[in-house]
């Protein structure tokens, strides 16, 4: 990357960072410090990001948990591996017993959408592969956190508010007494500022620690689960939990004007980014804040989406390929499709063939992009008892429709919205980088890639610059900051323009870049409680 460090075209309270040794950025300042001690006390970058990791479920509550799903981008001694982390449903669920129950889609709360997490394993797998430090050391701040308390940061403290009170709207029934306790212990959200704390979660992730997790999966802990899913009539049961495990995968990508873009390949919807970039690849770009910037990108992701939404599943239930949907001629044939006004996205034919994100790198090379979460906010909104377990609600994604490629079916892993990004040029790694936030992640990759590469901004203006989310049809949000005359000039050309007044539509990211002396840049999220720990 040439761009000048002090180019900055986005006000913002942060300029990029800059450092040799050792970087961890992420959403929130206690988790991303507790990586760089990690790393001051001999650890790698994969030491790093598991403890980041392990800390975001206890200050972040809101975003992810012991109970949700990760995958991760490990760059190590010149190779890039992926993990999927992501769990199936149970064995014992089916789109055809929910249908005769009455359901017509999947609920959004409650055990019907919960799936096996897999966030545990993850850690776990991560650390026995990669980690140089023991286990257990690298879970110590978290564990820490969660028994000793911490002071809740501003947005946090925002979206746990908006979450309990929708919870105390929605969630009446019995099961759901645990989250309250846990997370309202005093009859509410925790303020801004004040201590917030679970001696059962730190009780959990002491047991995680000491057992390499198996007594989540084969232990106590699944017991416990099994238990509290059988008395409110899940489908989740211990046999389920006990045959997980998380996959090592080879990553996907596209290079785009000579940098190698790599996703996880599906149940992932990196995908979406890759078809995205295949289609924007045919098009000169000068300015990012120019009409036709703004509307090419819009109208390929629209058409990357239809495509994902039709044929993103369980990578085993698949009916395409990935090899086919990212092929140039498929590509083409989809950028022909992009003309001068906005258009209502259709899947095409290819030829047959509520999250967190962190970032990690250490002085001997090492780089790791990570993402967890629960899905929508608290996930499930059920809390484990005696445990501090939330567990997510990833199931929701799923379809009740038999000819829907992502129908539920027992033991399958649903379209998923997490998702690392890493970049590369040269068989060299350039960094990790990534976009929290539902269906606004592939376009977020989408946006950061297109700023980096062919705008040149700086790591932390790449991530201030107005965004933009398709929502469906030929809507689309923009951020306040999107000039006036950008906005008015999509609007003719056929696009319903709606100015978000809140930014959190537009995810939270998070980027470490490595230059080829080994310098460290990084920019952090100012939508959020973003911070860089560096060394």
């Amino acid at each position: 990357m040439n761009y000048d460090a002090l180019n900055y075209p986005y006000p913002s309270q942060r300029m990029a960072v800059y450092a040799k040794k050792g970087m961890v950025a992420t959403s929130q300042p206690l988790a991303a410090q507790a990586g760089l001690d990690i790393l001051k006390k001999g650890g790698n970058a994969i030491d790093a990001a598991i403890a980041t990791a392990a800390c975001l479920t206890v200050v972040e509550p809101t975003s992810n948990s012991i109970g949700g799903d990760s995958f991760a981008l490990v760059w190590t001694k010149g190779e890039l591996h992926g993990l999927n982390a992501s769990g199936p449903s149970p064995e014992g669920i089916s789109a055809e017993e929910l249908r005769k129950s009455g359901y017509q889609e999947m609920p959004k709360h409650g055990w019907l959408p919960v799936t096996v997490p897999g966030t545990p394993a993850a850690w776990a797998a991560l650390s026995e592969r990669f980690g140089k430090l023991p286990f257990a050391d690298v879970l110590q701040p978290a564990i820490e956190y969660a028994s000793q308390g911490y002071p809740v940061t501003p947005t946090l403290g925002k979206y746990w508010n908006q979450a309990y009170h929708s919870f105390c709207n929605e969630l009446k029934d019995d099961e759901f007494s645990n989250w309250f306790t846990t997370f309202a212990p005093k009859g509410r959200a925790p303020h801004i500022g004040e201590m917030w704390s679970s001696e059962d979660m730190a009780k959990t992730l002491q047991s995680i620690a000491e057992t390499q997790a198996e007594s989540f999966y084969r232990g106590h802990l699944a017991e416990e689960m099994d238990r509290f899913s059988r008395q409110y009539g899940g489908y989740l049961r211990k046999e389920d939990l006990a045959k997980y495990k998380p996959q090592w995968v080879k990553p996907i990508k596209v290079n785009y004007r000579g940098y190698d873009v790599w996703e996880i390949p599906p149940n992932g919807q990196g995908l979406i980014t890759l078809m995205a970039l295949n289609m924007l690849k045919g098009f000169d770009f000068s300015h990012r804040e120019d009409v036709e910037t703004y509307h090419k990108q819009i109208e390929a992701i629209k058409l990357a989406f239809a495509d994902g939404k039709a044929y993103i599943t369980d990578p085993e239930k698949m009916k395409t390929t990935v090899e086919s949907l990212l092929s140039d001629s498929y590509a083409e044939e989809r950028r022909a499709l992009i003309a001068d006004q906005a258009i209502l996205p259709e899947a095409g034919i290819p030829p047959k063939g509520g999250t967190v994100y962190l970032a990690a790198a250490d002085g001997e090379g090492n780089m790791v992009s990570f993402i967890q979460s629960n899905y929508m906010a608290f996930g499930s909104g059920l809390v484990v008892p005696g445990t501090g377990i939330n567990l997510q609600n990833r199931g929701r994604n799923f379809s009740l429709d038999p000819d829907h490629p992502n129908c539920l079916e027992p033991g399958k892993k649903t379209y998923h919205t997490i998702i690392p990004g890493f970049l590369t040029k040269d068989g060299r790694a350039i960094g990790p980088f990534g976009v929290m936030g539902g269906f606004m992640q592939p376009q977020g990759h989408l946006q950061v890639v297109m700023n980096a590469i062919d705008f040149q901004l700086n790591p932390q203006a790449t991530l201030d610059a107005p965004r933009w989310q398709w929502v469906e049809g030929k809507k689309v949000l923009v951020e306040r900051k999107v000039p006036e005359h950008i906005v008015q000039a999509l609007s003719r050309k056929g696009h319903d323009i709606e100015i978000a007044l809140d930014v959190y539509p537009f995810g939270r990211g998070q980027i470490i870049w490595r230059d080829e002396e080994g310098v460290l840049s990084a920019g952090t999220e100012s939508r959020t409680d973003g911070a860089i720990a560096a060394w």
